[in-house]
């Protein structure tokens, strides 16, 4: 069975957290709850996460300084950020959520189909990532043994070359998809949009030279599998 995502709702109003669950409960993920910065923090402790929705006005440790520490961290810098704010400042405030990491600044009242959209965009997203990851050290741990019996056969050469050749359609196919996606993101010309479509082409840049470097010749050695984001 597929594991499903994990989705963090970052707000200190349990009514609003309330209302996010059943706008995502459609997407049949794993929704985690956290009342406060510091709540949110904890819980990117041990947890990896498709994308985080983070309210602005929050007591104590706001949106903003809660996702500052997010991208501080290695383990969660990639993690894509949605701000939710139910104040519009004008632009000047909308630039500060951007520049603090966001890929996407949403003000309140939403569009609840909208909202899921935006958010099932990442989880599918990371959901691929996790399977391309999987899929590399699968190879990488076959190529390994392969090494190891002393490449028995021009049979058992050719497994990992197929499998090599599966995992790079596969990639391919997200790369696909994360350009049709950038294309319509450029549509809208604003921050939200470039700021997705540099953070999606860090990943798929990260998983292709991977992956290349998994190609005959490319060296002995095997590269770190990516992490997500």
């Amino acid at each position: 069975m597929v594991q499903k995502a994990k989705i963090l709702l970052v707000d200190d109003r349990p009514e609003n957290l309330l209302a996010l669950e059943a706008i995502l409960s459609a997407l049949d993920q794993t929704l985690v709850r956290a009342s406060s910065g510091e709540e949110a923090l904890k819980a990117l402790l041990t947890d990896d996460f498709a994308v985080i929705l983070l309210d602005v006005q929050m007591p104590g440790m706001d949106g903003f300084e809660t996702a500052a520490h997010i991208k501080r961290r290695e383990r969660t810098r990639d993690i894509p950020i949605i701000f939710l704010t139910a104040i519009n400042h004008g632009p000047h405030h909308t630039f500060r959520g951007y520049a603090a990491g966001a890929v996407d600044y949403i003000s309140k009242p939403f569009d609840p189909w909208v909202l899921r959209a935006k958010v099932s965009v990442f989880v599918d997203l990371y959901m691929k990532n996790c399977q391309l990851r999987e899929q590399a050290s699968l190879l990488r741990l076959q190529l390994e043994n392969g090494g190891q019996s002393g490449r028995a056969g021009a049979a058992g050469a050719a497994e990992p070359a197929g499998l090599l050749a599966e995992l790079s359609a596969r990639l391919a196919a997200v790369e696909e998809q994360a350009e049709a996606l950038s294309k319509q993101l450029d549509e809208s010309a604003d921050a939200a949009a470039v700021a997705t479509a540099a953070h999606l082409e860090r990943k798929l840049n990260g998983l292709r030279r991977a992956l290349d470097a998994l190609e005959p010749g490319a060296g002995s050695s095997a590269p770190p599998v990516p992490s997500q984001t």
